[in-house]
Formats: C-alpha cells, structure tokens, sequence
C-alpha cells in the first residue's frame, strides 16, 4: 500500500470547479517549520521513500538470482517481471525485500475469451506473490510478449473495452482484497517502447482506477513512459496523488538511470515529499556503464538535502 504522511481528515480534499491544476484533489500541506529547515521525518532520513531496483534490467552478467542477491546487500529492494521462468524458492532464499512483481501470465483486461486466462494467472501471481512476501503485483492494458510489444495491438480503444477493463479490474481488486495484497496498473509509452498498447497513458490509468475506486488497485505511475507520451511531470503525480500505489523512473532518452537524460528528479523526488509521498520508488531503467554506480546515482536522485 502507499505511504503518505500526516494522512489526516481534512488534509485531502476537492478542488472547487475550475480550480488551479488539480481537478481531482487538493493537498492541504502544513507549513513546514522554520529556523530548523526540515521535518523531523526528513532529519531522521534524508531518503524518505523505500527505494527499489528492476533486477530484469542491472548486473546483467550476473545469473538472475544472484543480481537480486546483489540488489539486496546494496541495500535495495527489488523487483521482477514475469515470475513464470524464475526459481521462486531461490529467490526467497536470498532474504531480499519484494516490492513488485508482474501479476499475470496469460490473458487481458478487454476480450471475453482472454479475461478469464487474465484472472486465473492473476490467482497463480497472487500465491507467487505470497511466497516472496510481495505486497503489490503489476498489470498492463493488454498482455505483452517478450519484446514489451502487446500480444494483441489494439489501434483504437472503444466504449466497450473501457466498461469491460473497468469491469475486470473490479474483479482483480476483489482477488487483491482477498490476499491482502495490491493490484497495479502500469503506464506505458506508446511512441517508444510499447506502440499498440492500449490504456497506456496514465491519464487512462488514472481514469480507471478512480473508477474502480478501492485500495487494492492502484496506479504504478511509471515517469520514465510518462515523460515520453505525456510530459508536466510534476502536476501528473500531483493529479494522481493518492491514487499512486508505486512510482517508477528511469531517464529520457535512453532509459537509464536518473541523471543522464532530461528529467530533474531530484525535482520530483522533493515535489512527491511535499505531497506526503513516502512509497515504493523504483528504477526500471538500464546502467548506462556499471551498475553499482547507476544505482548510487538512482539513490542521489532520491535523497533530499
């Protein structure tokens, strides 16, 4: 679940019609204290989010167990992509922390023949997710091959999918509720990396979790995509807010680690900390030279001053 501090009555609400940025939510943010300069949380750390590492794209020499391994004794915690072709007992055998793993094998949100396959994996992700202690499993718009390419591409969504998706999100939020654990739906970039996706923009994933509307669904808002399809990055996780389950990064172009592209993440990293953000942020991006040092430089990013 997502961590949000001073999460009180009355430190959310609406914004009037029409009013500034933020048609959705409005965070009431207490003023921060002067002559000390910080909170007392930030002074107890200066990283305040759980910080977590794609162990699909670093220390690719390494056998994929011993890059968790890796992850783990750097202090990190880390993340999958498909559980299907992965040794789940050695895995949990290396004691690292999990904070997401895909949540589906088969299957996708729209066609009646394939929800079913959706659902049944989503079932088999969830018992996977419960040997790893995983507390969130995540999703797409439609299933994707190997290449990150949509099983079936889709080039125009229509009414109809967007009631059928909604409806099985429904039935996926229910599946989490059971397990106590969090479904996520991921943005993606249609320009670059995943064309035919649909659902893809986090405008859309956003829309479909506010319409489903329970904690067990929530948006793996991902800025690496969302820079590329979207931009204004800032008011994207502001908008968001609450709805955000996990934050994912990686640099534009490219997709490496944060500081070698455009994005200003220590800008975000202190814009997510104003709004009470304190979740899963993780790098799902490539080193772009050795991957100790592309993981110092994710960790920078994310450490306020």
């Amino acid at each position: 679940m997502p961590a949000y501090r001073g999460q009180t009555p009355g430190q959310w609400r609406r914004c009037p019609s029409g009013a500034g940025h933020c048609p959705r939510l409005h965070r009431v943010v207490p003023a921060r204290p002067t002559g000390g300069g910080v909170t007392r949380s930030l002074r107890m750390s200066s990283i305040p989010f759980t910080l977590a590492v794609s162990a699909e794209m670093v220390f690719l020499d390494l056998p994929f167990t011993e890059r968790v391994r890796r992850i783990h004794e750097l202090g990190f915690s880390a993340e999958i992509w498909s559980w299907a072709n992965k040794d789940i007992a050695a895995l949990a055998a290396t004691g690292a922390n999990f904070t997401s793993m895909t949540g589906y094998t088969h299957g996708n949100l729209t066609d009646a023949d394939a929800i079913q396959h959706l659902l049944d994996s989503a079932r088999e992700s969830l018992a996977v997710a419960a040997r790893l202690n995983c507390p969130s499993l995540n999703l797409h718009g439609t299933g994707l091959d190997d290449k990150g390419l949509p099983v079936n591409p889709v080039a125009h969504v229509n009414g109809r999918m967007w009631l059928s998706a909604c409806k099985t999100l429904e039935k996926l939020a229910r599946l989490g509720e059971e397990a106590g654990r969090v479904f996520l739906l991921e943005n993606l970039n249609t320009e670059v990396d995943h064309p035919g996706t649909p659902f893809a923009r986090a405008e859309d994933t956003l829309a479909l979790i506010e319409a489903v509307g329970s904690p067990h669904l929530k948006m793996n808002l991902d800025l690496y995509h969302a820079q590329i399809g979207e931009g204004n990055l800032i008011e994207l996780i502001q908008r968001s807010g609450s709805a955000i389950g996990e934050i994912q990064v990686a640099d534009v172009p490219g997709r490496q680690e944060p500081g070698t592209g455009e994005i200003h993440y220590p800008a975000i990293a202190r814009a997510l900390f104003d709004m009470g953000y304190t979740g899963v942020v993780g790098l799902e991006g490539w080193a772009s030279g050795n991957s100790e040092a592309a993981l110092e430089r994710f960790k920078k990013a994310f450490t306020l001053t």
